[in-house]
């Protein structure tokens, strides 16, 4: 059993089977269009899920009050090259994390156990062409474009190009660490002020 990865806003607590249902029902939801295709259908998520191998961690995020609100995974881990992949990240409760910095810090603890505990140096990954706030946000927090595939994948019934992007482990902690800290303490500073209800 993975350990459960804690934050302030959010734990990360290791993906399981009795998870089918809710987590199907994010991936089947507008919000994960621009994502890969997966399973289709109960039985198929659940399989999904009992097949993950060990090389990978996968996450349910959930708010510290228990509610779960999304799923994020590392994938690809290569030891020898000191790489992998942060990925199936959807926040499938958007509502329920409206004026949080869930996101953030669920990233930021992917990022922490990548290159604090795992000790690899690099990330990579592909973000649909389309998929533009997704890019958006990745730069932001300090991914790097450092390429693009011509017509890569089949999304929405199109092809689509593959935008490539990465992260050395320096760059998450000079540019993209302080970045998230601040984030995350402006949203510590709103749930502090704000009014009682």
């Amino acid at each position: 059993m993975r350990a459960t990865l804690e934050g302030e806003f959010v734990r990360l607590r290791p993906l399981e089977v009795t998870d089918a249902e809710m987590t199907l029902g994010w991936r089947t939801s507008q919000r994960a269009a621009h994502l890969n295709a997966g399973s289709q259908t109960l039985d198929e998520q659940a399989r999904w899920i009992a097949s993950r191998p060990e090389s990978e961690y996968n996450f349910v995020i959930e708010l510290r009050d228990g509610r779960p609100v999304g799923m994020v995974s590392v994938t690809g881990l290569d030891e020898r090259h000191g790489t992998c992949e942060p990925g199936r990240f959807l926040i499938g409760d958007e509502a329920a994390v409206r004026g949080t910095p869930a996101a953030v810090e669920s990233m930021k603890l992917i990022y922490e156990l990548v290159f604090e505990r795992l000790g690899l140096r690099r990330i990579h990954g592909t973000i649909v062409s389309e998929n533009t706030l997704m890019i958006k946000w990745q730069k932001f927090l300090g991914m790097r474009e450092e390429g693009r595939m011509r017509q890569h994948f089949f999304v929405n019934g199109r092809y689509q190009d593959c935008v490539i992007f990465g992260m050395l482990a320096d760059e998450f902690r000079r540019d993209a660490l302080p970045r998230m800290k601040a984030l995350i303490a402006a949203g510590r500073a709103v749930r502090t002020t704000a009014p009682d209800e």
